[in-house]
């Protein structure tokens, strides 16, 4: 029993150094070939590969990942605006804007003046500043000089502002409507890409003072 085992052993040791060599693969029994020029026939583009220079690896990783593109919008426009504006977007694609209907709600803000003069202004101005109290230029120009505290899309939002400011301190404020609903076109740029922001500030001049905002989801 004992010499059938040897023997056993002995003659799978001798297969396995045939198959290990390579003497069975007229037989179709050969273990992968891992030397050249199998390992060769496996690249995939050896050509590609490039060796990078210091300066060049420094500079890919110094260097930002791209932003993701956004969606902008801006107004509503007027028809003399949309002119103006579409003037600029002459150099843009035609695919990466838009224009379509919108309407602006009204504008209320928690308002102090109209003072008679802009000395009276500033000393209120003053007084806002020692108290805390930030204020904002003002859209309309019929209301000058005044001061607004901020701007609210409905009388309801201003008042409770203003109920607010009155426990602070500011006694002289009332609640006015700045302006009236706007209805008009909004310039939509759909997918602002790191291609594209670089145009915007050309675009931002050609809307005199609307401002690019996040769209609306």
């Amino acid at each position: 029993m004992l010499r059938l085992l040897v023997l056993a052993l002995m003659l799978a040791n001798a297969a396995y150094f045939a198959w290990a060599h390579g003497f069975l693969a007229d037989w179709g029994i050969a273990p992968a070939q891992q030397a050249e020029p199998q390992r060769l026939a496996q690249q995939i583009k050896p050509e590609a590969i490039r060796l990078l220079s210091a300066d060049e690896a420094r500079r890919i990783e110094n260097t930002p990942p791209p932003r993701p593109p956004e969606c902008l919008m801006a107004g509503p426009l007027d028809d003399r605006q949309i002119a103006v504006v579409k003037q600029e977007l002459q150099a843009w694609p035609a695919t990466v804007w838009t224009f379509e209907a919108g309407v602006e709600p009204p504008r209320w803000i928690v308002y102090m003046g109209k003072y008679p003069n802009v000395e009276m202004m500033a000393k209120k101005k003053a007084e806002l500043r020692g108290l805390g109290v930030p204020f904002e230029a003002l859209q309309n120009a019929t209301l000058e000089p005044g001061v607004s505290l901020g701007g609210y899309a409905s009388q309801a939002e201003a008042t409770r502002q203003l109920d607010i400011l009155n426990k602070r301190g500011v006694h002289t404020a009332k609640v006015v409507q700045e302006r009236g609903e706007i209805k008009g076109q909004l310039l939509k740029l759909p997918a602002v890409d790191d291609e594209l922001r670089p145009r915007l500030e050309d675009l931002k001049t050609a809307l005199a003072g609307k401002a690019l905002r996040a769209c609306k989801s």
